[in-house]
């Protein structure tokens, strides 16, 4: 019995060193956490400037923000774009500092082999979806803007995943789904937005922090 036990301790012990070879385990669950509590903030501050008055007349609105646009108020478009920046520049710092604070923890090197196949495979879609959305906000297609954000980080993520935890896989598949659905519900993109960069982020965080941080 005694030896049984062994074995399964040294196939444990050998699987844990595998997946620490093979995947970017220095993700932190409290960066999720925290990058969510931020996205739900900024989410507010965009619901809270964009519902002072209308501050964009159409030749013929619709709830999907489309129709040739008569004129804008540039300061939100302004304040929506720093908001953005915001949210995303503090979401990589609090990422970088709890990654950093957890490999430090548990004796691992933060930037490795994988930890980069992680980035350059979660940029591409990043990217290629920075450029879709600012496509769409030249057409005017600016209630298209938040759902197609949660497709193509739900892509990134789905990319990037297969280089560290599962729950990164997850969370994409979650974001994707949820970007489809706020495509269907029309004037809905911000709350979508909320819930996929913000909720669960947060829901999604937790999971990993008892899984893989305690």
């Amino acid at each position: 019995m005694e030896e049984n036990q062994a074995t399964l301790d040294t196939l444990k012990d050998i699987k844990s060193l595998m997946e620490r070879s093979s995947r970017f385990i220095s993700l932190s669950g409290l960066s999720g956490v925290f990058s969510g509590t931020l996205a739900l903030i900024g989410a507010y501050l965009a619901h809270w400037k964009t519902n002072q008055g209308p501050w964009i007349q159409r030749a013929q609105d619709t709830d999907f923000g489309t129709g040739e646009i008569v004129s804008i108020d540039w300061s939100v478009v302004w304040f929506l774009s720093i908001d953005a920046l915001l949210v995303f520049i503090l979401s990589m710092f609090v990422g970088y500092y709890f990654s950093r604070q957890k490999a430090l923890r548990k004796g691992q090197p933060l930037w490795g082999t994988y930890s980069k196949q992680f980035l350059i495979n979660l940029s591409l879609p990043l990217v290629t979806g920075g450029i879709f959305c600012m496509i769409l906000f030249y057409h005017g297609l600016i209630g298209l803007i938040a759902p197609a954000s949660l497709v193509f980080y739900g892509l990134a993520l789905l990319n990037g995943g297969k280089f560290s935890f599962e729950e990164i896989s997850y969370l994409g598949m979650s974001e994707i789904a949820l970007g489809l659905a706020g495509l269907v519900f029309k004037g809905q993109g911000l709350l979508f937005w909320a819930i996929g960069f913000g909720v669960l982020h947060i829901v999604y965080g937790i999971l990993m922090y008892i899984r893989h941080d305690r």
